[in-house]
């Protein structure tokens, strides 16, 4: 479809703040900035409404990701680090963004990672000024503490189920010396116990119903969704609104205040290039101009690799077995519709251990995602025999990959080069991650489950080559990419941001979610992505 002049295009007319992409930061923000009748806002989504019950039963996750009405169903280019494979690369299209389809943990990583943030020279952005932000956000099930507050609108919960499996793997890391802890949220995360999870009485708790749903009747906020939003519309070094196909139809919103790019990672990136707003070789070499030269736009892409060790078990009751029966599963529903509990409750990982991959890191670097249940990739069946999933990924990966346009179509996929394993300290961790993985697995804890490794796979030796080898082969995403257009001081070079989450050298212009991550926390990420959110619109509030 030809795209018509600028002057040609229909308009929704004029807004003090637009926010391009409704997933976790958008909604936070639409909430925010909207509280003032007198301020119009307009949020623009590119996916759908959240009308699909899969969005809401928190199993759903099986369904949601690798599946087109959910997912944007991105892929990696083919990565030397994992032997020439490409991943499946998850984001979430719909309203609530990567919160409707993701596993539900709320997790904000460890105090010493935005400590880091403020020593790298970003005032605002240490521990002691974004836990109080973490407590604003909470209706935590444990109620206020100097950790967790009450009455926010991001509800977390226990599980609300057991696995009998999952105890005897926490008393397994008990045997290793990693204590079990009833709480990762409080500074340091190092220790087994149960993920908490972003539900309200077995209901998935997405950003859309947390914080947008409950505003959505606000006359001065207008939502938009199946909104492709191609570029922002540049004055100078101004930026003036956005274009944007909606039905076949292109359009444009003007703003008078500021635009605020919330796409996430891999999304606010597109449209930067497109509009002409990066590193001025690559844009031109996708067809596009240059307008404003930044070259850490797409850089510092950081994504938490988990190596998915499968072993097979005995004795013991996994997930697999009751997703394969007529039985089990009309047990399932009816639990859930009597009383909203059992599997369909569950995200995909119960447990979690994080701990060191060899003594000599200061602190905890490795995360497992354990799961009662196993399968080839999500989006397919579960397997028909017992089985669990333990997944050690990388806390801190030292290596560094990009996001980039391939044309000026908004349509195009983008090219994801996540560069996994691309350094030796990266290789070191996730060999020693799957050598701690068959240690965990052999503690007299599970003797009586008799765990049979299925991947990597018993035949795969213990030297360092064959386990880096057997992590290229086995390695896959668990769906954290952040950092792609990173906070930075005035002097870095490769600073998309300022700490005011201001676009530098723009003015009208900020991006807020997880690509302003200048490295990524030690743990999953969606809970931190509201944090910036919530400092972003106080920013923005304060002038």
């Amino acid at each position: 479809m030809t795209e018509p002049r600028q002057t040609d295009r229909p308009s929704l007319g004029q807004y003090d703040y637009i926010i391009v992409g409704g997933g976790t930061a958008g909604c936070l923000l639409a909430n925010r900035l909207s509280a003032n009748p007198k301020t119009r806002v307009l949020l623009l989504e590119a996916g759908g409404r959240d009308n699909w019950i899969w969005f809401h039963i928190p199993v759903g996750y099986l369904f949601a990701i690798g599946n087109p009405r959910a997912d944007w169903m991105f892929e990696t280019v083919d990565e030397a680090g994992l032997n020439g494979r490409r991943l499946a690369y998850p984001r979430g299209k719909v309203l609530g963004g990567c919160s409707a389809i993701n596993a539900m943990i709320t997790m904000r990583g460890q105090k010493a990672d935005y400590d880091h943030w403020r020593q790298l020279g970003l005032p605002g952005w240490g521990s002691d000024d974004v836990w109080p932000v973490f407590r604003t956000l909470e209706d935590h099930f444990l109620g206020p503490s100097e950790h967790h507050g009450k009455g926010g609108e991001w509800r977390v919960e226990a599980p609300r189920l057991s696995w009998p499996i999952l105890d005897a793997i926490a008393d397994a890391a008990e045997e290793m010396g990693i204590e079990k802890l009833n709480d990762f949220n409080t500074g340091d995360n190092e220790g087994s116990g149960p993920f908490h999870v972003n539900q309200k009485r077995g209901v998935r708790w997405s950003a859309a119903r947390g914080f947008l749903k409950p505003v959505l009747k606000r006359p001065n906020l207008r939502v938009e969704t199946g909104v492709l939003v191609d570029r922002l519309i540049l004055e100078g070094r101004a930026v003036r609104g956005v274009t944007f196909r909606q039905k076949g139809e292109w359009k444009q919103a003007l703003a008078d205040g500021e635009t605020v790019l919330s796409a996430g990672a891999i999304g606010s990136v597109q449209i930067l290039h497109r509009s002409g707003i990066g590193p001025g070789e690559r844009l031109q070499a996708a067809g596009v101009a240059l307008a404003h030269e930044l070259p850490g736009v797409g850089a510092n892409l950081q994504d938490h690799l988990q190596q998915r060790a499968i072993y097979r078990v005995s004795s013991t009751r996994t997930l697999n077995e009751t997703y394969h029966s007529l039985l089990g599963k009309a047990r399932m529903g009816l639990e859930y519709a009597l009383f909203r509990r059992g599997p369909l409750t569950m995200a995909p990982s119960q447990l979690g251990i994080f701990t060191r991959s060899d003594p000599g890191r200061e602190r905890a670097n490795i995360e497992f995602h354990v799961q009662p249940l196993s399968l080839d990739r999500f989006g397919e069946p579960l397997h028909r025999f017992p089985a669990i999933t333990v997944s050690a990924c990388n806390l801190r990966p030292t290596s560094r990959g990009s996001v980039a346009i391939a044309s000026p179509d908004p349509e195009a996929r983008p090219v994801i080069a996540p560069n996994y394993l691309a350094t030796e300290d990266d290789r070191r961790v996730a060999a020693d991650a799957i050598g701690l993985t068959r240690k965990l697995m052999a503690r007299s804890a599970l003797a009586r489950h008799q765990p049979a490794e299925i991947l990597p796979g018993p035949d795969i030796g213990d030297s360092e080559a064959a386990l880096v080898r057997a992590a290229g082969d086995i390695g896959t995403t668990i769906f954290h990419p952040v950092g792609t257009a990173k906070m930075g001081r005035g002097d870095d070079p490769m600073a998309v941001t300022d700490a005011r989450l201001r676009v530098r050298g723009l003015s009208g212009l900020r991006v807020i979610d997880a690509s302003v991550m200048p490295t990524i926390p030690s743990g999953n990420t969606n809970t931190p992505t509201l944090m910036i959110a919530e400092k972003g619109a106080r920013m923005m509030l304060s002038g």
